[in-house]
């Protein structure tokens, strides 16, 4: 059977989730049609997500249409969750864009579609809520065109629109309006187009299929996911003009897209590629050691289900594999690629009930497991945890999730920008054992140096490693990032290089018929705990600079409200590159400081009478100027001050 793995992706509140149910129904997947606001459906299984009537995390169900096998993945519809949203769509063969008929292209309308199109997806819209008062079909395909830059071509038409006995009528292939939109695309079908010769549907067929997965034209389809009206019309056509998915018979080759926990244990979720994983089998993902399969369940119309294997295009949850989302078996297609931006704001998370503090960390350290969205730095010491995030509403589904799987009710407070450090120029510093107050028996020197941005932490053992043991080697680069982890500002230190310069151990030794003495023989934690304090004082001379996060930003915004969104941007500290005006209204890119974010967002709507569609993604790290560098309250000991590390880590 042929697979095709579909996403269903809109704007919040377009109506994707009803549409799943709907499709599901219709399928004969489902007995009975679920609800939204009755918190009935099958995709959203989280109780935040029951009770706020919106979708958090993706969601895979399987339905068969004709001889079409198909695994529908319900995304995101929020802006806080777009991250969510593109790495589910870099596994996907086509994508559903809900629309609604009433609202129409809305703001992460334009987002989704923009992520569409940079990912490579292709793309069917549909016109939903023709039932609805105020639906206006042909306003909605004109700002497809205007506002996303689209070419629609419309493949169902709606009778009696805006009223509850809405229905929707299939266009034919050889109507007019249809070979006269793809003949704007399609050489072969304009030749016979401009010369009167008659066009046979199975051109223009062929023709759509071509252009579809080209990104040349985008079908639409009408209909209603509440009535119905016009669901078989698009699931004839996702049969009919989508490409099928790609199944290899070459080597291993998939991505993992998302992690979760059942009552079992935790699951990795995998879309394969090419080739087939069986159970027991012994995979290694990119970093990682070897690892064996011990259980695959694919997703089928029935369900999940425990299967011996699982085939290139299909979609299972497999245990026994310790994987993050991102990684990868084997070399998938490069358009399948995702790179994670960093969160730009942080906050501390304290429990409401302070004795539940060890199962709020237990709860952390799973949740940022899950998704690497989220940056989780625990402080044992200070009985602590800071988190770092990508929007408001992410608080509120982790507090959800603490309380709903941990039972944990947690706040959050300090809310900061997530600023980083880098390292300047170069500075070096030594210790030896038993000097200076140094309770450890190992000595080490480090020296830092400034590398170019993006270039991470790297970790040389210098020409250390002939004559210390590996274990001390590896235990010093544990402690040199471990420090790092806090610069001299509190922040992140990232873009250096840290050479092993120097080092003196002690060897295993023991007294007289007596087993191993560690009181005169070093050990790993020795280097482990010297190397912060030797961190902090080649970093004190080396200097870094504290840099804060910058966002690219793209507004689209009518002529009439240019002026005072233009001096809104320069009042938030925005530089703008480039304008462009598109179907009457202005696009206006550039950079915009990620704390500005959100006053800008607040006034919008004011400025623009509702219209602007903003979209912003993180661009780079720029030096903080003019002001003192923004600083971060250190937790744990502070390695910069020697004494008061060695009393609060002894040996």
């Amino acid at each position: 059977m042929t697979l095709l793995n579909l996403g269903i992706v809109a704007h919040v509140d377009a109506g994707k989730t009803s549409l799943t149910e709907r499709l599901l129904y219709e399928a004969g997947a489902v007995a009975q049609l679920g609800s939204v606001d009755a918190g009935t459906t099958r995709t959203d299984s989280m109780e935040l997500e029951r009770r706020r009537g919106i979708t958090i995390r993706a969601a895979v169900t399987s339905v068969t249409i004709g001889g079409l096998s198909i695994n529908l993945l319900d995304t995101p519809g929020h802006p806080d969750f777009i991250a969510e949203v593109e790495r589910s769509l870099a596994v996907l063969d086509a994508a559903v864009l809900v629309v609604s008929s009433v609202e129409g292209v809305q703001p992460q309308t334009v987002a989704i579609w923009r992520a569409l199109r940079r990912i490579g997806v292709p793309t069917v819209c549909f016109l939903n809520k023709v039932d609805r008062r105020g639906a206006d079909v042909e306003r909605v395909v004109d700002q497809l065109r205007r506002r996303l830059g689209a070419r629609p071509v419309l493949l169902t038409r709606v009778v009696g629109q805006g009223g509850r006995d809405a229905r929707v009528r299939g266009v034919g292939l050889d109507a007019d309006a249809v070979v006269e939109a793809v003949a704007e695309v399609d050489d072969a079908v304009a030749a016979r187009w401009l010369t009167d010769q008659p066009v046979r549907v199975r051109d223009v067929r062929r023709a759509i299929r071509r252009a579809v997965r080209r990104a040349d034209l985008t079908p639409v389809a009408c209909g209603s996911a509440i009535t119905g009206a016009g669901v078989r019309q698009l699931c004839h056509l996702l049969a009919d003009l989508l490409p099928r998915g790609e199944q290899g018979n070459g080597p291993l080759a998939g991505t993992v897209f998302a992690v979760d926990r059942d009552g079992h244990g935790r699951r990795v979720w995998l879309r394969l590629w090419s080739g087939q994983l069986r159970v027991r089998d012994r995979v290694q993902l990119a970093g990682a050691r070897p690892q064996t399969v011990t259980q695959i369940a694919v997703t089928e119309p029935e369900g999940v289900l425990v299967r011996p294997c699982v085939s290139a295009g299909q979609i299972a949850a497999v245990r026994g594999v310790s994987a993050r989302i991102g990684q990868h078996l084997g070399d998938p297609p490069r358009r399948h690629g995702y790179r994670f931006p960093p969160p730009t704001r942080q906050a501390v998370v304290e429990p409401v009930e302070p004795e539940q503090r060890l199962a709020m960390f237990a709860g952390l350290a799973e949740l940022a497991d899950e998704d690497p969205l989220v940056d989780l730095r625990l402080d044992e010491q200070q009985a602590e945890a800071v988190i770092r995030l990508h929007g408001e509403v992410q608080k509120e589904v982790l507090a959800a999730l603490l309380h709903d799987r941990y039972g944990v009710r947690v706040r959050f407070s300090g809310t900061l920008t997530a600023c980083i450090e880098r390292v300047v120029g170069t500075g070096t510093a030594e210790e030896q054992p038993h000097e200076r107050g140094n309770p450890y028996l190992a000595g080490l020197g480090l020296r830092i140096e400034a590398a170019p941005v993006g270039h991470g932490i790297e970790f040389r053992p210098g020409v250390e490693p002939g004559r210390l043991p590996p274990a001390f080697v590896a235990a010093t680069e544990e402690g040199v990032r471990a420090a790092l982890r806090q610069g001299r500002h509190g922040w992140p230190v990232t873009d250096c290089t840290v050479t092993m310069t120097a080092s003196r151990y002690f060897p295993r030794q023991s007294r007289p018929h007596q087993k191993f003495d560690k009181s005169v023989s070093t050990v790993a934690a020795d280097f482990r705990n010297l190397a912060p304090v030797v961190v902090a004082a080649a970093l004190r001379r080396a200097g870094t600079r504290v840099c804060h996060p910058i966002e690219r930003f793209d507004v689209n915004l009518p002529q009439h409200a240019v002026e005072p969104v233009l001096a809104l941007l320069g009042r938030s500290g925005a530089v703008v590159h480039d304008t462009a005006v598109a179907g009457g209204y202005l696009e206006v890119s550039g950079n915009l400081p990620s704390s500005r974010v959100p006053q800008v967002v607040a006034a919008l709507p004011d400025l623009t009478g509702g219209e602007a569609v903003l979209t912003t993604t993180f661009d780079h790290y720029a030096p903080v100027t003019g002001e003192d560098p923004p600083t971060v309250r250190r937790r744990g000991p502070d390695p910069a001050d020697r004494e008061g590390w060695f009393r609060a880590v002894p040996r």
